[in-house]
């Protein structure tokens, strides 16, 4: 069975967003775990979890992925910001075991000039100083699309913070299709390259969840512009080889197309519809 949802908002609790991905056939789904633009988190209210997951253990609602909001810097050069950056991570993984054995995602961070050696090495200094031997969730570093001075434009620099954390069963990967094509992986033409690449790097048993997202831009281009499924310049056949292939199939696909949930609903029907 094909598990795929799409990014749905946090906003009315865990039961509105349980309601909203069976209403367009998903079986998992993303979330904020607060303003993606800023720092307040939503209250977690203990009932409105509770229901959510009588309805997603009746449903088969399963492997859910938290996002981080985009605010976060590990690799900033101000102090203050990679404390908000900490403290906000270390609050949201206290969060996330309302939802045990899930994972959260996040972008690894932006050197500002510092250079990617010093980036790499704050973020897994930030790592280090939050995960903990008792938490369920599996945190996973984003693969970017190289754009300014972003840490993680390739798999050697994700592989670099990996290895510095301590607590190595509870760090992954979230790879994003429209990034990692902006970022310079030929997933079009070289899709088995790409992932070999990314064995031989990081190791496939690191790759827990997929942004499935098309690309507004060229190959290499370091933009990071998601369009529709099929919509832009990786296209439908090349991410339908994506979702199918044996190295890939089983894990969550994540949608963060630009669409409301009819939109999410035909991109979920179409991609099911291709997968063998």
């Amino acid at each position: 069975m094909l598990q795929i949802g799409c990014h749905l908002s946090s906003s009315k609790g865990y039961q509105a967003m349980g309601k909203a991905a069976l209403s367009i056939n998903a079986n998992t789904f993303q979330f904020f775990t607060r303003n993606p633009r800023g720092a307040k988190a939503k209250e977690i209210i203990p009932a409105d979890v509770e229901k959510y997951h009588t309805l997603a253990d009746s449903n088969g609602i399963s492997r859910l992925l938290a996002h981080a909001p985009y605010t976060l810097n590990a690799a900033a050069k101000d102090p203050s910001l990679r404390e908000f950056a900490k403290n906000t991570m270390a609050d949201d993984l206290v969060r996330m075991e309302f939802t045990p054995g899930n994972c959260y995602n996040f972008h690894p961070g932006s050197h500002v000039g510092q250079g990617a050696d010093m980036g790499i090495q704050l973020i897994s200094d930030m790592l280090n100083d939050i995960l903990t031997p008792h938490q369920t969730t599996t945190v996973l570093l984003e693969t970017m699309a190289g754009k300014g001075t972003e840490v993680g434009r390739n798999f050697q620099e994700l592989k670099e913070i990996i290895d510095r954390v301590e607590l190595q069963d509870k760090i992954g990967v979230c790879m994003d299709t429209c990034h990692i094509w902006d970022g310079g992986y030929d997933i079009v033409n070289h899709l088995d390259e790409v992932i070999t690449e990314f064995d031989n790097i990081i190791g496939l048993h690191r790759l827990k969840a997929i942004h499935l997202n098309d690309s507004m831009n060229p190959l290499g281009a370091h933009k990071d512009r998601h369009a529709k499924i099929g919509e832009g310049h990786i296209g439908l056949d090349a991410l339908v080889r994506v979702i199918n292939h044996p190295a890939l199939r089983n894990l969550p696909f994540y949608l963060e197309t630009p669409n409301e949930l009819d939109g999410y609903a035909k991109e979920i029907a179409l991609l099911k519809e291709h997968y063998k």
